[in-house]
């Protein structure tokens, strides 16, 4: 890969008009796995927050200790555009890799997929630093590999069991039966738990 993945990248994507994986609305397999949650105090992250809708969710729901991190805020700019009640006020400009926090859920959506393979096993580290003890972190995941050179990356579900599996327990990872029709069979519904110390 030539590009440096930084944030004149990210931005750059967005201004092309080229952030193909977005899908102007929260996903099913999330929107389901979030309507069951109970607690709305819950501590709660969104990495890679792109256009926001995951968050506009949450904070729709009446959740309160809601997070979204990202490099850039030119996707956020476009859904306030046309969302008045965007929680912007829940939206953190920074690094991942340098986030501080303490979450008891992180909401894994194409952030995963965004990052060079090389970077995985980070990614991982990073989320279970993140994690309070019991906390999840829970999202999808490209069940396919993309003949890319750039974003997003794919894999496969025994890559991503043996990865997330050396930091993780894995309570749950399948063929997500409620994907959207062009990721339906193509997409890996997870659910991943920090044990106590």
């Amino acid at each position: 890969m030539t590009k440096p993945l930084n944030k004149d990248y990210w931005e750059g994507r967005y201004i092309d008009n080229n952030a193909k994986w977005s899908v102007g609305a929260i996903t099913t397999p999330l929107k389901e796995y979030i309507d069951q949650l109970p607690n709305k105090d819950i501590k709660i992250l969104v990495p890679g927050l792109g256009h926001g809708h995951e968050l506009l969710y949450l904070h729709r729901l009446g959740f309160t200790n809601i997070v979204g991190l990202d490099l850039t805020d030119i996707g956020i700019k476009e859904t306030c555009d046309t969302v008045p009640d965007f929680p912007i006020d829940k939206v953190v400009l920074g690094d991942f890799f340098e986030h501080k926090g303490e979450y008891d859920l992180i909401i894994e959506q194409t952030f995963f997929c965004s990052l060079p393979k090389t970077m995985r096993k980070k990614y991982v580290d990073k989320m279970y630093d993140l994690l309070l003890p019991g906390g999840k972190l829970v999202g999808v995941l490209f069940d396919c590999e993309f003949k890319n050179d750039e974003p997003p990356f794919g894999g496969s579900k025994e890559e991503y069991t043996t990865l997330l599996s050396e930091k993780l327990n894995i309570n749950l990872i399948e063929t997500a039966y409620n994907s959207i029709k062009p990721r339906a069979g193509r997409e890996l519904f997870f659910i991943t738990i920090k044990q106590h110390d």
